[in-house]
């Protein structure tokens, strides 16, 4: 945690974590200052890069992604140009929620999200598998979400 966050600005950033269109006057008052040291530290927490953005979070069961598999990934080549290739190709595939690079036996782990198992499977064989030096993949679907932090 940065040395330059205060008791005020991490009693903001866990507020606006869960509620993130929070009026700054209620802000204010949960966190015992008045609106405008509250306005002037959210500007100062945004330009410093602490706050990236606000955003809906949207429920993927209504969204109609109800399916969750994640996918071991071994790529065939781990030299720097092909992991940023791999990386750069991954940002292209809007069923991939998450992806990360793993110190494991594999290479990448990637959070997929799908409408139904037979979707997953066309995003596997069409979009997965294309990626740059993917040589082998391994599935795990995720029977419940028992917690999911945005």
């Amino acid at each position: 945690m940065p040395d330059d966050l205060d008791r005020f600005d991490l009693a903001i950033l866990r507020v606006l974590a869960t509620e993130g269109r929070i009026p700054v006057v209620e802000l204010a008052r949960r966190v015992g200052l008045s609106k405008s040291p509250v306005q002037t530290r959210l500007k100062r927490l945004e330009d410093s890069g602490v706050i990236t953005g606000y955003r809906a979070i949207l429920d993927p069961i209504r969204m109609g992604q109800a399916h969750v598999a994640f996918v071991e990934v071994r790529l065939d080549d781990t030299r720097e140009a092909a992991l940023q290739a791999f990386n750069r190709a991954v940002l292209a595939v809007p069923e991939i929620e998450q992806c990360h690079m793993i110190a494991s036996r594999f290479d990448y782990l990637l959070k997929v999200r799908t409408a139904d198992i037979q979707d997953y499977r066309r995003v596997l064989a069409e979009r997965i598998s294309a990626l740059p030096h993917v040589a082998q993949t391994s599935t795990y679907v995720a029977m419940e979400a028992v917690k999911e932090t945005p």
